[in-house]
């Protein structure tokens, strides 16, 4: 898609009337429907410059041939740098010639920009809501990483968002492009094992250590920001990430930007389940968990865990970092089994699988012929959101699903830190009769930043 004049250049202010205290966007992007034709490149920005984006973001974007990344942006200005010095090489992979790219500081800078038509938001979880609701408030479509938000209050702030103004919204579950995932649902589905009674899924865990004393803000990186809507405090490169390198980083064990591995890979297996059951507008009824947090106050998500859930139709889901990493669905008429054949990344955490990526009670349940569902199918998921960008048709995991599979996650979170039962009532998105419970579906948002300031904006 090639750059064009701003007529009236979107900003945070260009935005009319509101809608349950929601901004909705005056101008729409007609770009997307005059100049979206069979030959036509998305204009992409990338938000978060980090391992993630690195190693399977942009590449996936790129590799999918529809679209084109023209900027890149990172509170670490060392990063963003690094960001275009990677571009230049994945463009040269793929034997493409690579467009102008701006580096930027600001996401905000890359949202008022009427020739970028989308963004990939690859930054930590406790900075997915806020600039992914500002980008749907400026008309952007979304690739979003995994956890939808870091709180429910967010998440539903952000799908009703998206269903108001008609973006696209994608997120990072990839395992929905994954064949095996997909044939597993598909058979499940299609009763192969007869009515589910029960699942297994097992999540790996990560390790704490002792608290690093106080660093220098290392150059160039706005630490201030980084930081961003959660509670402040003092820089050590363990609470964020490696100055040299993109090892896995510290905030993924920290409870002020990640809930721990229940929605890291949580999101992933949850949203498998969801999608196997055909409850990916539904959830739990109840919830029940025990866990282990560490005293320390750097890295201090959960370890050791073990939750008990109740679905529709009286299916009981058992969530524990003893099973193997995968999903076990267990049906009247046998099992089936499956999980990743790979990683998204070097640095995710390995787990010791003792049956092949898909596997059952009985090799005869998992035979293709005579399915009663087939699923829509995707060989990649930044492809599926590209093309979805296109044709203005919901990709594989849009907003209303992630959300529901994310919700989910932080129920199982919530009752791990409460360590009794929990009712919860999918309709409302609340707690049945218990104050301390609902008050953990929301977090206090550090001034300026936050979901509630961008709907303002």
């Amino acid at each position: 898609m090639r750059p064009r004049p701003t007529a009236s250049a979107l900003s945070r202010r260009t935005f009319g009337k509101t809608l349950l205290g929601m901004s909705v966007p005056l101008i729409l992007p007609a770009r997307l429907w005059a100049a979206n034709g069979p030959n036509s490149r998305v204009r992409v920005g990338q938000i978060g410059c980090g391992r993630i984006a690195r190693d399977h973001d942009m590449p996936g974007v790129l590799k999918s041939g529809l679209a084109d990344i023209v900027a890149v942006c990172d509170v670490d200005a060392n990063r963003a740098a690094d960001a275009k010095k990677h571009l230049e090489q994945l463009y040269r992979d793929i034997n493409g010639p690579m467009p102008p790219v701006s580096v930027h500081a600001d996401y905000r800078e890359i949202l008022e920009r009427d020739d970028i038509d989308a963004v990939v938001i690859s930054t930590p979880d406790h900075w997915h809501a806020e600039p992914a609701l500002a980008a749907i408030l400026a008309g952007k479509d979304v690739y979003l990483q995994k956890p939808f938000t870091m709180t429910i209050a967010e998440g539903i702030v952000l799908r009703d968002a998206v269903a108001r103004t008609k973006r696209i919204l994608q997120v990072g579950s990839q395992q929905r492009s994954w064949a095996q995932f997909r044939q597993a649902s598909e058979l499940i589905r299609s009763g192969r094992i007869g009515q589910v009674k029960r699942v297994e899924i097992g999540l790996p865990i990560d390790p704490t250590a002792p608290d690093d004393p106080v660093q220098l803000v290392p150059t160039g990186l706005n630490y201030g920001k980084w930081v961003g809507p959660a509670e402040f405090a003092y820089y050590t490169e363990q609470r964020v990430h490696p100055r040299v390198g993109y090892t896995r980083p510290g905030w993924l064990r920290n409870e002020s930007f990640c809930l721990g591995m229940i929605t890291g890979w949580g999101s992933h297996h949850y949203d498998t389940m969801h999608w196997a059951l055909d409850l990916e507008a539904s959830g739990p009824s109840r919830v029940e968990g025990t866990a282990d947090f560490p005293t320390n106050k750097i890295w201090n998500v959960h370890g050791a865990y073990d939750v008990q859930l109740t679905y529709p139709g009286d299916i009981g889901v058992h969530v524990s970092d003893k099973h193997p990493n995968g999903l076990k669905f267990f049906g009247d008429a046998g099992w089936i089994w499956v999980t990743r054949d790979g990683q998204a990344t070097a640095s995710d955490p390995k787990s010791a699988q003792t049956l092949p990526p898909l596997a059952a009670s009985d090799p005869r349940l998992l035979d293709p012929k005579g399915l009663k569902v087939e699923l829509p199918r995707s060989d990649s998921h930044h492809k599926n959101w590209l093309q979805s960008v296109r044709s203005r048709k919901q990709p594989l995991a849009p907003a209303h699903i992630a959300h529901r599979s994310s919700s989910a996650c932080i129920v199982s979170w919530i009752a791990m830190k409460l360590q009794r039962p929990l009712t919860w009532d999918v309709k409302t998105e609340r707690f049945v009769n218990d104050d301390a419970a609902n008050a953990l579906l929301s977090r206090k948002e550090r001034a300026p930043f936050g979901v509630s300031r961008a709907a303002q904006s």
